[in-house]
């Protein structure tokens, strides 16, 4: 397959613009067109270790789950190890693309993934993801009514010399008997005072005037994290065994609530891959699952009777890359050879 329809085809699976703000996804080295993707190569970190084995693999495209290009380069020369990675990229002629975030939010990404080792239960995003909509940065939509036609083509001229206020629309309506014109308008909040302002300025006309928040739509089983809640409830040595064996770690960091023990239930978990701590701060649930955790929200979580369990950032993450093989395979229709890196691996080990 080419690489544009390759690329079209991963954007399709898990929309970029269901990435956080300060991600970098999408594709982030593009060798010259054409360029046909014959193998993709999947690693959850590329590190020169992995760029190599690549490399020998003869892959024309790696999916990165981190972007190894986060931060902006500001010259690409042998000196750092990520400079060095698009180097050998460009090459060897290897498309490098990194869904990151993108992955989390998708309902069959890598939170759906890591939620199946707790077990049978029902989970629901902790931060849903909204409708993409446009304007994409209008927050409000101000709409008024009047009948003076001098009146309104001044207002209007004036609103119009307002910078980022779009949806301008005008509609004759019937108010009271009488016929006016219905002007709306969409805007930021910062803009919002401007036009306030401008309105203010005639009471009649400010009395007159609607101010609507404009909240997107929550996309379904889409967003960062998950709360989970059990079927059954099970003691946390149970859980805790079972985390085990679907992230096929021989161990794991645990800090038990206060006034908990191995056995107390578990019946709600949030968890959340990678780093999870800004997503699952203050979610009500008997356990936090996710890679790491500042040294204080650990703390906060166990003084509010909140087990704590954590697995080193890539461990949350990496196993998704089995089940997104196969998913990925069909989703390509079969027309590109997919497969995982041997050296990709936690940074971390128990010495």
């Amino acid at each position: 397959m080419d690489l544009r329809e390759v690329v079209a085809a991963l954007n399709d699976f898990a929309p970029l613009s269901l990435a956080e703000t300060w991600d970098n996804v999408g594709l982030l080295v593009e060798p010259s067109p054409p360029h046909t993707v014959n193998t993709l190569f999947l690693t959850n970190d590329l590190t020169e270790e992995v760029m190599e084995e690549a490399v020998q693999k003869k892959a024309d495209l790696i999916l990165s789950y981190h972007p190894p290009v986060f931060t902006p380069l500001k010259r690409v020369t042998w000196k750092t190890w990520k400079e060095r990675l698009v180097v050998r990229a460009l090459e060897h002629r290897i498309g490098i693309y990194s869904p990151h975030t993108a992955y989390d939010a998708v309902p069959h990404g890598v939170n759906n993934w890591l939620s199946k080792g707790l077990g049978a239960c029902s989970s629901v995003p902790l931060r849903p993801s909204t409708a993409p909509g446009c304007p994409a940065e209008a927050t409000h939509r101000v709409e008024f009514c009047t009948g003076n036609t001098e009146q309104l083509d001044t207002v209007l001229s004036k609103i119009k010399d307002i910078h980022d206020v779009s949806c301008l629309t005008t509609l004759p309506v019937r108010v009271e008997g009488e016929e006016e014109t219905q002007v709306s308008l969409s805007c930021s909040q910062k803009v919002l005072l401007e036009v306030v302002a401008l309105l203010s300025q005639n009471s009649l006309l400010y009395h007159k005037t609607k101010i609507l928040l404009l909240q997107k739509p929550p996309l379904p089983h889409t967003g960062m994290g998950r709360l989970c809640t059990l079927s059954e409830p099970v003691s946390l040595s149970e859980i805790i065994a079972r985390i085990k064996s679907h992230l096929k770690l021989p161990h794991i960091r645990l800090a038990i609530g206060m006034g908990k023990t191995l056995e107390s239930p578990v019946k709600k978990a949030a968890l959340c891959a990678g780093s999870g701590s800004s997503i699952l701060k203050g979610t009500e649930a008997d356990l936090y699952l996710t890679g790491e955790m500042s040294h204080h929200d650990v703390l906060d979580a166990a003084a509010n009777g909140i087990s704590v369990i954590l697995c080193e950032h890539s461990n949350t993450e990496r196993g998704f890359l089995s089940e997104l093989r196969d998913t990925l395979a069909t989703h390509l229709h079969y027309k590109v050879n997919i497969i995982m890196s041997e050296k990709d691996r936690d940074p971390f080990q128990v010495a």
